[in-house]
């Protein structure tokens, strides 16, 4: 097995992973932005707050990403089973 082909199938490895966690992590901070700006406005200081208008707003994302996400992921893994060949020697 070549070392370059190693380094590309975990270089693109970590690039699916930055590209499907990217949409919750963006979300998700978004959301605890605008929740603390309400906070700070009204003086509400309850650290729950801002859970459950997270937790609904990563659903939310999960409901219109997911097919995409799935789909990425799906052409990753096709992509890494096609090449088996290279990777078993």
């Amino acid at each position: 097995m070549n070392p370059e082909i190693v380094m590309n199938f975990g270089r693109h490895a970590m690039e699916i992973t930055l590209l499907l966690a990217a949409p919750f992590l963006l979300v998700a901070l978004g959301i605890g932005l605008l929740v603390s700006i309400f906070q700070a406005a009204t003086q509400i200081n309850e650290s729950t707050l801002s859970f459950i208008p997270k937790l609904l707003g990563i659903l939310a994302t999960l409901l219109i990403a997911g097919h995409w996400m799935l789909t990425i992921m799906l052409d990753y893994m096709r992509d890494i089973f096609t090449h088996f060949p290279l990777i078993g020697g």
